[in-house]
Formats: structure tokens, sequence, C-alpha cells
């Protein structure tokens, strides 16, 4: 899964980095993969896309806000351009990932080279990526597509006044290693800060991240999950 905005019980200073398989992250402090290890692109493809009706639902134009929980690698943000791009609505789209700790560019060049049909949105990203993440990164790609990352935890972040998010990519760590990033607390700024009609997707199918979701006012459905994984969640604000 890709990389967690919220900390654990005792917080890393960053995040320190194995490579598996030649170009795949694992979170020493997490104990946790960024992403899929069958393939982290499909899989987003498949929960985070689909799961909110993407690009469907781009097709109306118009503004179009994405909110993350963990950029992680970027893998997620990188698909989505690419689809989005791909999609040629002529609106605008701005993905706002909530990251407490950034990766280097050359971390994300490495994990993000695996997949070569994102071959353009990685080099355009590690390429603005800057090494000093000191008040968040804001890059504006053109074309109409504006990335923010706020570095700082989710419940930070999300405490403070901020606009309404059309779609949410649920993507932290493994609720069972990274609980924090799926609390009842922060699934409720979730949906506070969600868009009448708007919606989230995530791989996390556990009961206690149901419930939370369900408690914030969603309404959450089931769904087969990628690669094997019987479930996944997705729900509505209503």
């Amino acid at each position: 899964m890709t990389g967690s905005a919220a900390e654990p019980n005792q917080p890393p200073a960053h995040q320190s980095l194995d490579w598996h398989e030649g170009d795949m992250p694992y979170s020493r402090e997490f104990g946790d993969h960024f992403y899929c290890r069958t393939d982290g692109r499909l899989e987003c493809g498949h929960v985070f896309l689909a799961g909110n009706g993407l690009p469907e639902r781009w097709a109306a134009g118009g503004a179009f806000t994405v909110g993350e929980l963990g950029f992680g690698t970027g893998l997620n943000f990188c698909e989505t351009w690419r689809q989005w791009k791909a999609a040629a609505t002529g609106g605008t789209l701005h993905f706002v990932s909530f990251e407490r700790f950034p990766m280097q560019p050359e971390e994300i060049s490495r994990a993000l080279a695996h997949w070569p049909e994102i071959d353009a949105e990685r080099l355009a990203l590690v390429e603005r990526w800057p090494v000093t993440k000191e008040g968040g990164i804001e890059i504006d790609f053109g074309g109409g597509v504006r990335l923010s990352v706020v570095c700082c935890p989710a419940l930070d972040g999300l405490a403070q006044p901020t606009e309404r998010f059309d779609a949410w990519f649920l993507d932290g760590f493994a609720p069972s290693r990274n609980p924090d990033m799926w609390s009842e607390e922060l699934m409720q700024l979730v949906f506070d800060r969600t868009a009448p009609g708007g919606s989230f997707a995530t791989y996390a199918a556990a009961g206690f991240v149901r419930r939370n979701l369900q408690a914030a006012g969603f309404a959450v459905e089931r769904r087969k999950g990628f690669a094997g994984k019987r479930e996944m969640l997705r729900g509505d604000k209503p």
C-alpha cells in the first residue's frame, strides 16, 4: 500500500526503506509494502478509480478534487493523472494528498520505474518534486492538473479549513499495521470534508474500518477485492 500520513505509537523521524524485488519499497517502521505486490498500478485502477466511478464521473467536466490519505510513492497520483489525460474532459483536477513522511525524488523514481505505462507522469513528478518539503508541496503540472501534498499527520491536515473533496483514496498502510490511519476520528473528518454525493474507495475491508466509515455517515458497500483479495470497500456521502 502507499505511504501513511498518520503515525504509529512511536512515530519515526523518517521512513526507513528496504527494497524488495529490486524496486518495491518496504517500510521498516510500519512493516508493510507501499503497494500491492501483484501489481500496484492495476490495483489503483480496480480499487480507487473504479471504486469511485472514475473516469466516468469526469465526463461532466468542471473542477474535480481527489483526496488521498497516504501519498507514498505517488503511484495513485500518476495513474490517476494518466487516466485523466486519456479521458480528455477539459475540466480541472486537483489531487490533494496527506503524507507525513514524503519520500525523496530518487526513491519515488525508483519505485515507479517498474511501470512504463506511467513513465511520462513519473518523470514530470520527479522533476518537480522538491528536496525540502517544509510547508507542503504544491505543483502545477499545466493542463488543468494540480498536486498538493500536505506534509503532516492526516488528523492535523484535515482539521484545518480545506476544500471539499469529490472522491477519496483511502490508502494508508494496512489497518493492522497503522490503525491510527483508519480511526473513527479521522474517518469522521474525511466524511465532513467530502462534497455531497462524493465517494470513497479503499482496499481495506477490516470490520472496524467499515464500522468507522458507516458511523461517520457514509453508505458503505463491499466489492470484490483485487488479485484474489476477497473484499474491498467503497461508499458514498448521501
